[in-house]
């Protein structure tokens, strides 16, 4: 039995959060230290963090074993969350170094509990004004009544410490006092709920119930959108403080969290902890504390906040559940939705899966019984599903330039004409996806990537969406050198945001992109606006399919309903439909009835039938049916493993060695696919080559795909990575 306290002297296993292949020997400190403590050690000339993980091995001669440094006032690791990450690793094919630094993601863990300067924005204004203070004033209302540290605020705002200083003499900046960790506001789960429909108050009754069982089981609650669903898992959120357990509400995307944070704050009477990329590293350092301490009993987070230290998790609702955000895509390639699954099943908590549209993977669990099923069937209130409808855009005769047909173009008329809101859908980013010389046909690229830039005209710059890297836009072509015959080739958002405009000139114009907005604030901001009216026409990607209410939103028109049907992805027809359900759901969400028009060069295609048809169970059986004759997930077993570095016959060489050695796979009855080329072959400047392993579902694949690639011995700067369960293929 491991012991849970080591005395001073005692050899004790710490891991740390460095690229090491094992935790290492110290010796206990003064006054000794718990399993699970947050420490600081010496590794080399530097001091890290890292974990007390168990006893030292004793196999190093202890003479010269140095001593931890000291332990942080933290609250210790639990078992469970050790329990977590080992498994996680050991699905994922993770170091668990790369594990830890996925639960140590805040700044100062180690600091002790002080009075700290921090800055708001003050009442006055500036007697002079320039650009450095006009940032830090903008900024600052931007975040609101939110405080940030001197350092933090003069980094965020790309000015000196001087010129806030300058501010605060003024008085338009606030200097005070605060303690740096305040435990967040208690929570009120016995406040007044809405009042719930019988099919809701059946699902709410139902989760709550398993919730205070204090046993592990997960739910698939599948609604059609606008049916309540938030209002049944916020009842389950209430059963679990009422416990006296902690929540965690994970969402896909920070731009929901605006509408759904008042939901919250109206429903238990406080704001919960808020953890996502768009908080500042103040923040999640007191979330990260006050989650240990059990001071936050409510955390509305992305992904990532799974990995959080709560002391007593009774719930994790996972909202959006086929969101393919939740997997994340470098570093440590896990899936949020799954791990949720694994760690509820390792404390004894309940798991919620919402979505209108769920995965197949989480459809298939709940008809084999492995989850249960809870269906929320009608819309809440008086609002009721949207007519849905195709517009065979192979007998229009539009112009080039053009991409909303006459059809559509009227009903956009008539709404406007009633007051009311319409949508235009296009899941494409930018002005442009091909910037073409007219001339020669040369076609800009990435320089770094195999990837077409995409013009994005607001910033005004070519970008390239696999690596970042942006270069202005071309007046000369690269190729041949002629001027001025370079041209924008096919539609983004932007594009189609300056065709609105021109047909709709009476009508205000706004167009959702995440690229648009400097910060996730500044685009939830832009969001609340338009819910309370303030566009008449919206133009929107992917962003928009997701949990927004529009409330005056009654005509969605999907200007390219074919676009994910390309492609050899196995999840093509699984994710268009989806996708085109979820933006279909945005109209007609109050008292107007909405309609859904989907502009299509393949009507008849099974995918867009059973989109209009509103067939999910015969989509799903389909689909199923399919892919378990392919033996594919979720019927079988896949794995992708990319090999990457700067020399491409290199790269082939380690892969075709790997292929030619398939012995440790072979025994479990797997089958290995490529090497080959992946789609994008080349990510900043790094060829890229893919294997693809594929087996039956019962097979123990990681133990094979661990002694199969521990084969080779990648040198310089090559690398390997296994990707258990992918959701992409580029």
């Amino acid at each position: 039995m491991v012991p849970s306290f080591y005395d001073e002297g005692a050899l004790v296993a710490v891991l740390t959060t460095q690229p090491l292949d094992r935790a290492l020997d110290y010796k206990a400190p003064e006054g000794g230290c718990h399993l699970g403590a947050f420490v600081e050690v010496p590794l080399g000339p530097r001091k890290v963090l890292g974990v007390v993980w168990g006893p030292g091995k004793g196999d190093y001669d202890y003479a010269k074993v140095r001593s931890v440094l000291r332990v942080l006032d933290a609250a210790a690791m639990r078992d469970e969350m050790r329990a977590f990450l080992e498994k996680a690793a050991a699905y994922t094919l993770t170091p668990m170094p790369a594990m830890l630094r996925l639960a140590t993601r805040a700044p100062g863990l180690g600091d002790p509990p002080s009075m700290r300067k921090v800055y708001r924005r003050g009442p006055e204004e500036p007697d002079r004004m320039t650009d450095a203070r006009r940032r830090v004033l903008e900024f600052m209302n931007e975040y609101g009544d939110l405080a940030f540290t001197l350092k933090e605020l003069a980094e965020l705002s790309g000015v000196t410490s001087s010129v806030i200083k300058g501010l605060v003499k003024q008085g338009a900046v606030a200097e005070e006092d605060s303690p740096r960790d305040l435990p967040f506001p208690p929570m009120d789960p016995s406040r007044p709920s809405k009042e719930l429909t019988e099919d809701q108050a059946r699902a709410a009754a139902h989760i709550a119930k398993a919730v205070q069982s204090g046993a592990y089981g997960t739910t698939l609650l599948r609604g059609v959108t606008g049916s309540g669903k938030t209002e049944v898992y916020l009842e389950a959120v209430a059963a679990c403080l009422t416990a006296g357990r902690q929540a965690l509400v994970l969402l896909p995307e920070i731009a929901l969290t605006a509408e759904f944070l008042k939901r919250v704050e109206e429903r238990f009477g406080a704001r919960p902890a808020e953890w996502h990329s768009g908080a500042t590293m103040t923040e999640r350092r007191r979330i990260w504390r006050m989650v240990g301490q059990g001071n936050a009993q409510l955390v509305i987070g992305a992904r990532s906040a799974l990995f959080l230290p709560f002391q007593n998790l009774g719930l994790i609702v996972v909202d959006e559940e086929h969101d393919t955000s939740y997997k994340q895509e470098d570093g440590v390639l896990y899936n949020a939705r799954d791990m949720a699954v694994l760690r509820a099943s390792l404390l004894g908590a309940q798991v919620v899966l919402a979505s209108a549209t769920p995965s197949l993977e989480s459809w298939a669990n709940a008809e084999s019984g492995k989850y249960t099923r809870l269906d929320l069937e009608a819309r809440f209130g008086p609002a009721v599903m949207p007519t849905m409808r195709t517009i065979d855009m192979r007998g229009e005769k539009l112009p080039s330039n053009r991409w909303v047909s006459e059809e559509l173009k009227r009903a956009v008329d008539q709404r406007l004409e009633r007051g009311e809101q319409a949508m235009l859908f296009l899941n494409r980013r930018g002005y442009a996806p091909i910037t073409l010389c007219r001339a020669c046909g040369h076609q800009v690229g990435c320089d770094q990537c195999d990837a077409r830039m995409v013009e994005h005209r607001f910033l005004k710059r070519l970008m390239c969406h696999q690596c970042g890297e942006t270069k202005p836009l071309p007046t000369v072509c690269p190729s041949c050198g002629a001027e001025d015959r370079m041209a924008p080739v096919g539609p983004g958002v932007e594009r189609l945001g300056e065709e609105a405009v021109a047909l709709f000139p009476d009508a205000r114009v706004a167009v959702l992109s995440s690229d648009m907005y400097g910060s996730a604030r500044a685009l939830k901001a832009e969001i609340e606006t338009i819910a309370e009216g303030g566009a008449d026409v919206i133009i929107g990607t992917q962003l928009v399919a997701k949990g927004h209410n529009f409330p005056s939103l009654t005509l969605v028109g999907v200007i390219d309903a074919d676009l994910g049907l390309q492609g050899s992805d196995l999840r093509a027809a699984e994710r268009t439909f989806q996708l085109m359900r979820q933006v279909a759901g945005r109209a007609g969400r109050a008292e107007k009835p909405g309609t859904a028009m989907l502009q299509t060069y393949q009507p008849e295609h099974p995918v867009i039938r059973a989109i209009l048809a509103g067939d999910e169970e015969g989509f799903w059986r389909a689909e199923a049916a399919q892919r378990e004759a392919a033996g594919v997930p979720p019927y079988g077993r896949m794995a992708g493993i990319i090999l990457s570095g700067p020399d491409v016959a290199q790269v082939f060489d380690i892969a075709n060695a790997l292929a030619r050695n398939t012995g440790p796979l072979l025994r479990v009855g797997a089958q290995v696919f490529g090497p080959a080329p992946a789609p994008i072959a080349r990510v900043r400047g790094r060829h890229r080559v893919r294997l693809l392993v594929k087996a039956g579902k019962g097979v123990a694949l990681q133990g094979a795909i661990a002694q199969w690639v521990s084969q080779v011995r990648l040198k310089g700067d090559l690398r390997l990575a296994v990707d258990i369960d992918p959701q992409s293929f580029y």
